[in-house]
């Protein structure tokens, strides 16, 4: 399968990022999003419903996946603790934890809703219903925050669940075999089984994935169980909604919701990991092409349809539309983190940065107050609110909003964030791989030596990067720096002395190999020019424009900048393009203008049809990154522009 084993990312416990663009985006977060969201799951009876004392007859009933979002705001405060020791939040998941105690069942169950609502349906609805979903986020913020404070309560109660769980699910006689709609307890088991050494719970995730879409089907056998038509019945449509349409070795194009095909991506290179399943990981590789080369948005958003949040077909990516959901982007980065442990592998962390600077931090206002569910590439709402198939996507619109009853997105951004730091490095016992780059600092133990490996740099926005190494002594091991996929002439030094590259390059990473010892310094300097990005021909609704990235981050245009009628604006293919740094918009950002064109009215008359081609008049273009947007004065907004 590639790498060995061996290569794991660096636990958040050894990395440190204090400063530069992700220490804004984490301290924001600490101090605002994940407060803020402990308050709405406060304020919203998410919290109170673990005490189930919510009664037929009365209002605001437990809904079915309220225990993820409640369990996704443990894990960011988990992640945020690992970094930042703060007794009043450690405080507030202990509380949670002590209701959860108390709700558990003698059996070990545990679900808000179903233990309330429909004490009698447990485990009726694996298709449509959320129960293995809640219990893997459950799972997942056990072991968070057993990784940040040492205390296992929390891990206990989870245990007893997935021991029960166990005994519900499997191949053995007696045993449901079934698997969730919604997937995520895959991965969730796995994680568990990392930290227990529990060879059960891996055995369980690989019975989930490896039953999935098998027949006879099982969604079929539980409807008709329920009285329900599996067909005339279903909302999703067909199985391909939640990715059960075949047994996963199967399935070679990513089809239907686009967050749970994320998850059950990751849960299946997690498997493929652990145990060694080369056919899973060729099954990961072959999806991985599909979707990374076919389905997905510059901005590292994917998930083109709203009605089911959802993949369609190929190169089917419209801009105004598009759903983008910001869970999806960070089930994105999930997976990527996932395959670069199975193989290290240059265009996996070029996918993982793209999404983390672009399709995921969208999601999230810069004050981390306000959040986006979906993120369109394309916002005009002056017309959008005026069409039908648009005006019920109360998503869709050019403000972040302060909530969402489905709160997915803004639990799942905070815990992101607060986490960033296992996505920047891994190693093996005796190689550090560097995936991102970013002001950073992490603890490690290679070859025999204890080691701190510094990153100094103002990553995106330049591409100069220092690394500096203390060890307790020399010793020989392999510095693999990545090469980024947008990169076109990276140069390094080792000690003053400039080192060749294409000798030392494999598969996106240049390998320095020798003996290191403290004091050592590395420096990068990756070249960063504007580049104008164009979509594939068959990318109906990009072709002629272009698409604006620097470093890693993708461009906009806003109205606030350029005016509206956005779509009336040209880039000349001759333009040149000039970067600024702009230290007062969105806590200090670089810019891109340039002298471009804007189609003109003013000469057009009162005809709505001519023959003439319209005049055009020079106007200065403005682009922002991506990420940015939405974050001043309401308006239009374009990633694509023409090109003339």
């Amino acid at each position: 399968m590639g790498q060995p084993a061996n290569l794991r990312p660096v636990p958040l416990k050894q990395v440190g990022i204090e400063g530069g663009f992700w220490a804004q985006r984490l301290e924001v977060n600490r101090r605002v999003t994940i407060p803020l969201e402990y308050q709405r799951c406060s304020e919203t009876g998410r919290i109170d419903a673990l005490k189930l004392e919510w009664r037929p007859g009365d209002p605001n009933p437990p809904h079915i996946f309220w225990d993820s979002d409640v369990a996704k705001w443990i894990e960011a405060a988990a992640y945020s603790l690992t970094k930042v020791p703060d007794s009043e939040l450690e405080s507030l998941v202990d509380s949670v934890v002590d209701l959860m105690a108390a709700a558990q069942g003698d059996d070990g169950y545990l679900n808000s809703h179903y233990q309330v609502v429909e004490p009698d349906n447990r485990w009726t609805n694996l298709r449509d219903r959320h129960e293995l979903y809640c219990a893997g986020h459950l799972i997942e913020a056990a072991v968070a925050y057993y990784q940040a404070t040492g205390k296992d309560r929390f891990l206990g109660i989870m245990r007893r669940y997935a021991d029960y769980i166990d005994n519900v699910f499997g191949p053995a006689p007696g045993r449901k075999r079934g698997y969730p709609g919604h997937e995520e307890i895959e991965l969730a088991l796995v994680k568990l089984y990392q930290v227990t050494g529990e060879e059960r719970y891996l055995a369980l995730s690989k019975f989930f994935i490896d039953e999935r879409g098998t027949l006879p089907h099982y969604y079929d056998i539980e409807a008709e169980a329920r009285g329900e038509d599996p067909v005339k019945d279903y909302h999703g449509g067909g199985y391909d909604y939640c990715q059960a349409h075949l047994p996963v070795r199967e399935q070679t194009t990513a089809e239907g919701h686009a967050v749970r095909a994320m998850y059950l991506y990751s849960g299946m290179a997690d498997v493929a990991r652990e145990t060694g399943d080369a056919s899973l990981y060729e099954a990961c590789k072959t999806l991985w092409h599909n979707v990374t080369q076919r389905r997905m948005y510059v901005t590292g958003g994917i998930g083109s349809l709203s009605w089911g949040e959802r993949f369609t077909v190929d190169y089917d990516l419209p801009n105004e539309v598009a759903y983008a959901e910001t869970c999806a982007s960070i089930g994105l980065v999930l997976w990527a983190h996932r395959m670069l442990q199975i193989e290290p592998r240059g265009v996996y962390a070029d996918v993982m940065e793209r999404a983390l600077y672009n399709g995921t931090i969208s999601g999230v206002s810069l004050a981390g107050d306000r959040f986006f569910y979906s993120n369109p590439l394309l916002m005009d709402w002056e017309h959008q609110q005026y069409r039908p198939d648009l005006r019920y996507r109360t998503d869709l619109t050019p403000q972040r909003k302060e909530w969402y009853d489905c709160s997915c997105c803004p639990m799942n951004i905070a815990r992101l964030i607060a986490s960033l730091g296992q996505y920047i490095y891994g190693q093996t016992a005796d190689a550090v791989y560097v995936h991102l780059y970013a002001q950073s600092t992490a603890e490690l133990a290679v070859a025999g030596r204890r080691i701190a490996l510094s990153q100094a740099t103002a990553y995106p926005w330049k591409g100069d990067v220092t690394l500096s190494l203390q060890a307790d002594g020399p010793a020989d091991w392999t510095l693999a720096l990545r090469y980024p996929g947008w990169c076109r002439d990276m140069q390094i030094s080792v000690n003053g002395r400039e080192v060749a590259i294409e000798p030392l390059l494999s598969d996106g990473y240049v390998l320095l190999r020798r003996t290191w010892q403290s004091g050592d310094t590395v420096v990068l300097s990756l070249a960063m020019p504007v580049e104008r990005l164009r979509a594939h021909p068959l990318s109906r609704e990009t072709v002629g424009k272009v698409a604006l990235q620097r470093g890693p981050v993708v461009y906009c245009f806003e109205e606030v900048d350029n005016g509206k009628a956005l779509y009336g604006l040209l880039l000349p293919r001759d333009a040149a393009l000039h970067v600024d740094w702009d230290a007062e918009l969105a806590g200090g950002v670089v810019t891109i203008t340039g002298e471009g064109l804007r189609e003109s009215t003013a000469a057009w008359g009162d005809e709505l049809y001519r023959t003439d081609a319209p005049g055009t008049e020079p106007v200065l273009l403005k682009a922002v990154p991506y990420f940015a947007w939405a974050n001043r004065t309401p308006g239009e907004m374009a990633v694509w522009t023409r090109e003339c």
